[in-house]
Order: structure tokens, then sequence, then C-alpha cells
């Protein structure tokens, strides 16, 4: 585990870095981290010139009210999915000042899995927002590991997929 706090510090510094030198502001959308990013964010020093803010939306309603998740996709795909965290993303560039996103949702136990949507499975979406363009990329993981372990190493998964959104759109 201290390894893992060890790498989420690294990367968020890597992130702040590098939104900094592109004068670009970052948002977080929530469920199973339950805020852990932003958290993790808000740890460096001087994070105010590139946070703008964070949404913990752990039940459906607050999905749909903050972030504009629609009934449609929580109810054809289920909280914990792909086109519930682009929603998320999506609507954390619309509900904030933010160029960049990341919309996480995910099962981190102990219960909740189903055989098709196991313990540990995380739906990760990170949306980048320049110039009126909207670049999406989206991805599921197994996590293995008791709650705690899962969410940790959403978190760092998610801070080192801003990082590498922000690599390789260096164009924008």
């Amino acid at each position: 585990m201290a390894k893992a706090l060890r790498r989420i510090v690294e990367v968020a510094e890597a992130v702040g870095r590098a939104l900094l030198a592109r004068r670009m502001w970052l948002a977080t959308a929530e469920s199973c981290t339950a805020g852990g990013v932003a958290y993790a964010v808000t740890q460096i020093a001087g994070s105010s010139r590139w946070f703008d803010r964070g949404f913990v939306t752990y039940s459906n309603a607050a999905k749909r009210q903050m972030l504009g998740v629609s009934a449609v996709d929580l109810r054809l795909h289920g909280a914990v999915s792909e086109p519930v965290a682009r929603a998320m993303a999506r609507g954390a560039l619309v509900a904030s000042d933010a160029h960049i996103a990341v919309g996480i949702t995910g099962i981190a136990g102990p219960g909740g899995g189903t055989a098709e949507k196991p313990v540990g499975l995380v739906c990760f979406c990170w949306a980048l927002r320049r110039a009126g363009e909207l670049r999406l990329r989206t991805e599921s993981r197994r996590l293995a590991g008791d709650r705690a372990a899962v969410r940790t190493d959403a978190i760092v998964i998610a801070l080192d997929g801003l990082l590498q959104t922000l690599e390789e759109n260096s164009d924008v």
C-alpha cells in the first residue's frame, strides 16, 4: 500500500505540472473512489492553480442531478459501465471550467458484485476539451484485493490516465 501511495503523490505532482504548463484545469467525477482523486491532487501545494472541482456522485440520483448522466444509460448499462463513466467525465466538463476530467465508477466490494460485474470492476473515462474539440477515452479494469486496494489502485489508474491523456494530446 505504501508503494501505491507514493505512486499517487508522484503522478499527482506530474499531472499538476503538466496542467500548469498547459494552463489547463482539471475536474473529477468519482463514484467508487469517493473523491480520492480530488483528495490526492489537492495534497499538492499550488493545486488551486489547476484543479477546478470534484464531484462525488455515489448514488444514481447524484450522477443524474450533478453530472447529467441519463436515466437511460443507467438503466441500459448500469452505474458501473463505460457509458456511465463517459457521461460522468463529460458532465464534469459541462458543469465546470475544466479542460480535462476523469470519470470513475466501479464496485470496490466487498459486496455488490455479480457474475457479469464482479467486485473489482472499475470503469474509467478521460475527457479532454480544448478549442471546441472533445476527446474521450474509456477503459475498464478488474482490480484485485480488498476494498481499500481496489480504491487505491483505481486512483493510481485515474491519475496515470490523466497524465497519459495530457501527453498524448500535447497538440491541444
